[in-house]
């Protein structure tokens, strides 16, 4: 079916009509928080994913408007369109294919005999997005992945059992990972000012490239979420209970059913996020309750306090050393001028034994030239900060931080350089942090975060390495509806005294459709 040319003042009223979320993912919401760090705009997006009807999405990535004449429906299928399109009366539905097939070899591994530094990813997934009248929407989208990758990116989700952002894996054959995932929600808004969700997903507190309080490093996970924003549009209020897994290694199984059957250790979490904008600053207050429901004893009663949604009320009950553990923080963005914004978080779990992270940077969109953007952040992490005893309750989802991918003790800079030409996009990062390790596995220096709170020190103190990302690419923008673009570049990981399998150079090429952030900077 052909598809209808969208004008832009139809554009204007599905944007009105639409509440479900921009994708989490940053090709997206480097023009929302564009948009965004306007002085006189009234949107908040220190929580993400941004609710549709609460964004700006002029020339957003999907929501642009295509004034191109094109002759041939695949080829407006191609550059332009969805590919599957239904609009009877004020009901819209989406559907796409989703693919990323990227071929590559990784020069800077010498433990690998040569043919098999051949490294690739093969995705086939789906997503549907649906508007159903003025108040309901749905989205969801599946993956299923097979791959091989680099080394250091292999060793570490099979020892944690999950690739960063994505599932729980599967270990095949010539280390080849095997695994699906999918998430989805539904959104209904019963008065202008209210929005209730409920899915399987992620969320993400702050304005930075990596975030110290809550990130979408770790895979999706249900909640029910309702969020309120005033009428004048510079106060929202949203809290979400979710149910999170602690690990996915066999270590993590309950002791019950038969060995294959028994099911991971999880918790519930009760998240709350509180934005205010005051002029050219947005300030934002976060509380995290992670509550542990199994204890060695069984199952715990049900706490109603899970249910309580008034941010602050649960730390001030429980304190910072409860079994059920609270973490506080605050994010902040100030509008030194359009387009020229610094930002900043804290959040702590245990203020009396000096436990707390932090973050501070600085963005500029349009430098120069229109579509040149750049991004400088500091991030660092006191030791024991997220890990908590019993450690089923600690800052972690399947295995992996709920925070910064290094979980604890340590300092990165991150530094990004977007450049975007027409349809053609590049980009330059560089990672530099100083990560620390135990020196064994008896040792507990507060760094990770799947360890027991328990200090275990040496006198040498933990190993610790400069780590240097360099990731460099560019890409070709077919279709921003499904940010489909064809991809080459070049990641570089260089780790002193690491093994070889520790370092890398992995040049590629890929063809994808690109709806979540991968963090393999780690």
């Amino acid at each position: 079916m052909r598809s209808l040319v969208v004008l832009p003042m139809l554009a204007a009223t599905l944007v009105g009509a639409q509440h479900a979320d921009v994708p989490l993912q940053r090709d997206f919401y480097i023009d929302v928080e564009r948009n965004a760090s306007a002085r006189a705009s009234r949107v908040l997006v220190g929580l993400k994913p941004v609710i549709e009807s609460r964004a700006d999405l002029t020339n957003v990535m999907g929501h642009r408007v295509d004034s191109a004449k094109y002759y041939w429906p695949y080829m407006e299928k191609l550059f332009r369109d969805h590919l599957f399109i239904v609009r009877e009366g004020d009901v819209h539905i989406t559907v796409d294919p989703l693919f990323r097939f990227e071929v590559g070899n990784d020069f800077g591994d010498q433990t690998l005999y040569g043919d098999t530094n051949n490294l690739y990813m093969n995705v086939r997934g789906f997503r549907v997005k649906a508007d159903l009248g003025p108040k309901v929407s749905i989205q969801t989208m599946f993956h299923e992945v097979q791959a091989i990758v680099p080394q250091y990116l292999f060793q570490q989700t099979v020892a944690i059992g999950t690739m960063p952002g994505e599932a729980r894996v599967k270990l095949r054959q010539n280390r080849v990972l095997d695994y699906g995932w999918s998430q989805g929600s539904v959104s209904y808004v019963p008065l202008d000012w209210l929005h209730v969700q409920m899915g399987h997903g992620k969320h993400f507190v702050g304005h930075g490239y990596r975030s110290v309080l809550l990130s979408d490093l770790a895979p999706p996970a249900p909640f029910l979420k309702f969020s309120a924003l005033t009428r004048n549009k510079r106060f929202q209020y949203s809290t979400w209970h979710t149910k999170m897994v602690h690990g996915v290694r066999n270590a993590d199984r309950l002791p019950t059913a038969s060995p294959a059957e028994r099911l991971f250790q999880w918790y519930r979490a009760r998240f709350n996020h509180m934005g205010f904008l005051f002029g050219p600053v947005e300030l934002g207050l976060f509380e995290v309750t992670r509550f542990l429901n199994i204890s060695p004893d069984g199952v715990r009663p049900f706490d109603m306090q899970e249910l309580n949604p008034v941010i602050g009320i649960n730390t001030l009950r429980y304190g910072f050393r409860a079994n059920d553990r609270n973490m506080v923080g605050a994010d902040l963005r100030v509008k030194l001028r359009d387009k020229w914004s610094i930002y900043g978080q804290f959040g702590t779990d245990d203020p009396a034994n000096d436990r707390y992270a932090w973050q501070a940077g600085l963005r500029i969109f349009d430098l120069l030239r229109r579509d040149i953007h750049l991004q400088v952040e500091y991030n660092s992490a006191r030791p024991f900060m997220y890990q908590s005893d019993p450690v089923d309750v600690a800052h972690v989802h399947m295995g992996l931080p709920l925070a910064h991918p290094f979980g604890a003790y340590f300092d990165e800079w991150v530094a990004i350089l977007d450049a975007g030409f027409g349809r053609v996009i590049g980009q330059a990062k560089l990672n530099l942090a100083t990560v620390r390790a135990d020196r064994n596995n008896a040792q507990n220096h507060g760094i990770d975060l799947l360890k027991p709170e328990v200090p275990v020190l040496s006198s040498l103190g933990p190993r610790e390495r400069q780590l240097t990302f360099l990731d460099l690419n560019v890409s070709y923008l077919f279709n921003p509806v499904s940010n489909f673009r064809f991809t080459v570049g070049m990641r570089r990981r260089d780790l002193p005294g690491a093994t070889d399998a520790q370092q890398s150079t992995y040049i590629y090429a890929a063809l994808a459709t690109n709806l979540f952030n991968r963090y393999h900077d780690l």
